[in-house]
């Protein structure tokens, strides 16, 4: 690829050795690396003065850190460049993850640690800077929707429903408002499951404190995340919700009132016959843990008709062979509609499997999760 066709990509880091490790990894992969900074400040000016179509971003530098530079970014709206934070990871540094992604970080990648192996890091690190610099050329109107800080929010009232609007209610199965309207009018609380990945944080801190408390039998959530992550996401999000989020342990039955996300590094599943939640260590799955169509599948077995299925913004198909099963058993399946998803992965898939009863943007889905759940 000629350096006039390649996507272009400022490096920031303050270690001389990362730079030149990232560097590498994205040249090889055939992007072209413009500039690299050694802190906040000239990863600023880098992108001021080479306008890259994307950025690696360490979190921890000296001066202006990460999180300074994501919040410089954002006041420059459309403009500012997509960054994908590239920093080291630990349970420690799970609430900094969550406030870069909070700030506008377009995705993480954990640097490797002493003995691990450079081919996921590598592969991980081009596919998320290559969805980076895509998103920057999506139409204005793609990213309308864009989840705002919920630092120092507090808990929201109940959603109320929405009106109608035509062409955005109907998804492949026919639903109308009418039919969701009297099946909440059935005295039928179901439980609720939402499958998100690439920008699924800021999906969910738009989607979570709009929903009413208590919700439906329960509600499950699973977002791809490294270990650590997941405890410091649910604290955000409890603050700023009517449901209560947490991190699940595991042993939890569900209940109305509380969100349980699964922790990344399990697979979060459904225990027979009892429903009570365990965590299961297995193996990834298409390199995830946890894997989102594990989670659905017990659910649509457990529950059947009493599921409702949410799929948000995500790269990849996980959700696809778990939307198949709520469909076979009678379930209900909801997707975020392309127009407000960071990437259009997860919901496409399941959209294109004719799956999906309702397509909605995310900002009509609160009034469709607690109509179809019985709030």
């Amino acid at each position: 690829m000629s350096s006039a066709t390649a996507t272009r990509i400022v490096v920031a880091d303050d270690s001389g050795l990362m730079r030149r490790v990232v560097t590498s990894t994205l040249e090889h992969a055939g992007f072209d690396v413009v500039g690299a900074a050694k802190d906040g400040d000239e990863a600023l000016a880098l992108c001021e003065r080479e306008r890259p179509d994307a950025m690696t971003l360490d979190l921890a530098m000296p001066g202006l850190d990460g999180i300074g530079v994501l919040r410089a970014l954002r006041r420059q709206g459309e403009r500012a460049t997509p960054v994908v934070v590239v920093s080291a990871f630990s349970p420690a540094h799970g609430a900094r993850a969550v406030d870069a992604l909070a700030e506008g970080a377009f995705d993480l990648v954990a640097k490797p640690a002493v003995g691990d192996g450079i081919d996921r890091f590598t592969t991980e690190l081009s596919d998320k800077v290559r969805l980076a610099a895509a998103s920057r050329r999506r139409s204005p109107g793609r990213a309308a929707a864009a989840a705002p800080s919920v630092a120092g929010r507090t808990r929201p009232a109940a959603p109320s429903a929405r009106p109608s609007v035509p062409g955005t209610a109907a998804g492949l199965g026919g639903t109308n408002r009418l039919e969701r309207r009297a099946r909440a009018h059935s005295g039928t609380r179901r439980v609720v499951v939402i499958a998100c990945s690439t920008g699924g944080p800021k999906a969910l801190a738009e989607l979570i404190p709009a929903l009413p408390a208590p919700l439906g039998a329960g509600t499950l959530i699973v977002q791809h995340m490294p270990p650590g992550f997941t405890n410091s996401l649910a604290a955000r999000l409890d603050r700023v919700s009517n449901l209560n989020v947490r991190e699940a342990a595991g042993g939890e039955a569900l209940d109305p009132k509380v969100a349980l996300l699964a922790p990344g590094g399990a697979h979060l599943r459904l225990a027979e016959p009892s429903r009570i939640i365990t965590l299961s260590d297995a193996p990834e799955i298409g390199g995830l843990r946890p894997r989102a169509d594990l989670t659905i599948a017990d659910a649509a077995k457990a529950f059947g008709e009493r599921l409702v299925l949410v799929v948000l913004t995500g790269m990849g198909k996980d959700g696809l062979e778990g939307a198949q099963a709520v469909r076979r058993r009678g379930g209900r399946v909801l997707v975020e509609a392309e127009s407000t998803c960071t990437v259009y992965g997860m919901p496409r898939a399941v959209a294109e499997a004719n799956l999906a009863h309702e397509i909605l943007p995310l900002h009509e889905l609160p009034a469709a999760i607690a109509a179809e759940a019985g709030a």
